[in-house]
């Protein structure tokens, strides 16, 4: 048996870059902030923050281009993927993290968010074959 779980709560870094890889099969990707605080040894606080590249398909994609933006909050869960390509001859890693539940923890008075916060899934995920992964390989220029 085998796992490969990620839960994440953070802050969104970019608004998200919206791509229709076919007509009907939209993909979003974002960065995503967490914090983690603590004190050191000297007992001042200190925060580090971890930045996590999303990539969100389908209808959760819709989702995602209408309601999300910079600086929303949300809770996220997926999987972790790693991919590499070849890029002016040198090979290229790139972590991402498979976004099927979404949850947006923005209170309708922040002004962030128009949608009710709420979950919503990702029921209609695309297999590896119907997507068409040349489209990424330019994934270097992206901003994240």
């Amino acid at each position: 048996m085998a796992v490969n779980k990620v839960i994440l709560i953070g802050n969104v870094g970019n608004d998200p870059e919206i791509k229709y890889i076919k007509e009907d099969l939209p993909v979003a990707r974002f960065r995503l902030a967490t914090n983690e605080s603590f004190k050191n040894k000297s007992g001042e606080k200190v925060t580090n923050t971890e930045w996590h590249n999303i990539v969100v398909w389908r209808g959760l994609a819709k989702v995602v281009e209408n309601y999300i933006k910079k600086g929303s909050k949300l809770y996220i869960e997926g999987k972790i993927t790693y991919r590499q390509y070849e890029k002016d001859g040198q090979t290229r890693y790139f972590t991402e993290i498979m976004c099927r539940d979404l949850t947006m923890l923005d209170g309708k008075d922040s002004g962030t968010s128009n949608f009710d916060t709420g979950a919503v899934q990702n029921s209609d995920k695309p297999s590896m074959n119907e997507v068409d992964t040349d489209e990424f390989e330019d994934i270097d220029d992206l901003p994240f």
